[in-house]
């Protein structure tokens, strides 16, 4: 599989979720965002530390991979969550990659976000308790003064 460069940029979002990546230009519903490479850690997800926890995808689920979580290169560990999202996620075909695709139009200088919530890389759930679940607490921080 070729990689391809992201879609995106990443800037400060001005909230407490700090940075984010944002749309470069516009995005067609189905195209694809990004396709990263991952790097597979062994473990249980709920023994792994805590900083790993935050940024890793349950890769039993997504890629049928029992005993391994991954963690996105490129931006895919860098997307913020929204429910619902704009963006999807899967595993490659064979479990060495994520790839991001949009699931509406996006507009130009949008922040692309995924759910977290959501254990098959669905945009939207029922359930928005993962930061809560995770024991994950928002930075709070000064912003700068315009």
């Amino acid at each position: 599989m070729r990689s391809q460069p992201a879609i995106g940029y990443v800037k400060d979002t001005g909230t407490a979720m700090g940075r984010g990546v944002y749309a470069s230009r516009p995005i067609s519903a189905g195209e694809i965002v990004e396709i990263c490479p991952v790097i597979l850690v062994s473990g249980d997800f709920d023994e792994l530390p805590i900083e790993i926890r935050h940024i890793a995808f349950n890769w039993h689920v997504l890629a049928n991979m029992s005993g391994f979580n991954a963690i996105a290169l490129g931006y895919g560990s860098m997307y913020n969550h929204s429910n619902p999202a704009n963006l999807r996620y899967e595993a490659g075909w064979d479990g060495q990659f994520l790839r991001f695709i949009a699931v509406s139009q996006i507009i130009k200088d949008t922040e692309l976000t995924v759910n977290y919530n959501a254990l098959g890389g669905y945009p939207t759930s029922d359930k928005d308790s993962w930061f809560e679940d995770n024991e994950v607490e928002p930075i709070q921080r000064e912003l700068p003064k315009a």
